[in-house]
């Protein structure tokens, strides 16, 4: 049994999901960082990274929830590395030495380059033949369990239009980005139900499933 194709992503009340200008120095535009500050204070995401504390509640359960049953995960170069073009082959991520993973992630890429093993069991392999491709070798690796779409914005969005993404939980964040990039530009609502919506202080969680 194939497992399902999720995404969990948090944007602007405007629709950003990343701030203009995106650099290293910036790697989520300028701003974009507000819109996973509720993230950064639970229990969960701090758990991932060896951390203690963090708040517990609505928040808490949608970060533990979104890694619950995933066995591997695909992204776009851009999610992986701010660098374009050939390799710099001594940058392994945003995560340090021991990404929060645990499992296969396949990266998006026009450019060829070994597997990269991490500490904890992450392993980034790199696919030059498209998001199909990406996918297929995703669903192999997790088995049963479901395959997690990280992103970038370019990636997901273009899952949604080719009508991929089984669910989609959208944190939406009472913030104002003006401009970057946008999530939903350009695709149909055709084809997705909103399932499930609760919110606490800070942000508005709502899941959409592929009917």
């Amino acid at each position: 049994m194939t497992g399902k194709l999720r995404v969990s992503v948090s944007v602007s009340i405007d629709g950003y999901m990343a701030g203009p200008d995106q650099s290293l120095e910036n790697p989520l535009g300028i701003g974009g960082e507000r819109l996973h500050e509720w993230a950064l204070a639970t229990r969960s995401f701090r758990e991932k990274f060896g951390r203690e504390g963090g708040s517990t509640g609505v928040d808490d359960d949608v970060i533990a929830a979104a890694d619950a049953g995933v066995g591997a995960t695909v992204m776009g170069r851009n999610m992986f590395s701010p660098c374009r073009g050939e390799w710099d082959l001594s940058w392994t991520g945003w995560w340090g030495d021991t990404p929060p993973f645990g499992h296969d992630v396949f990266v998006l890429t026009h450019h060829d380059r070994e597997p990269v093993g991490m500490k904890g069991g992450t392993t980034f392999r790199f696919v030059t033949t498209g998001i199909d491709d990406a996918l297929a070798l995703a669903r192999a690796a997790a088995g049963d369990r479901d395959v997690r779409l990280g992103g970038g914005v370019s990636t997901v969005r273009e899952c949604l239009r080719a009508r991929l993404v089984d669910e989609m939980d959208l944190a939406v964040v009472p913030v104002l980005l003006g401009s970057g990039e946008r999530l939903l530009d350009g695709l149909s609502p055709d084809g997705y139900t909103c399932t499930r919506v609760s919110a606490s202080d800070t942000v508005a969680h709502l899941r959409f499933v592929r009917g």
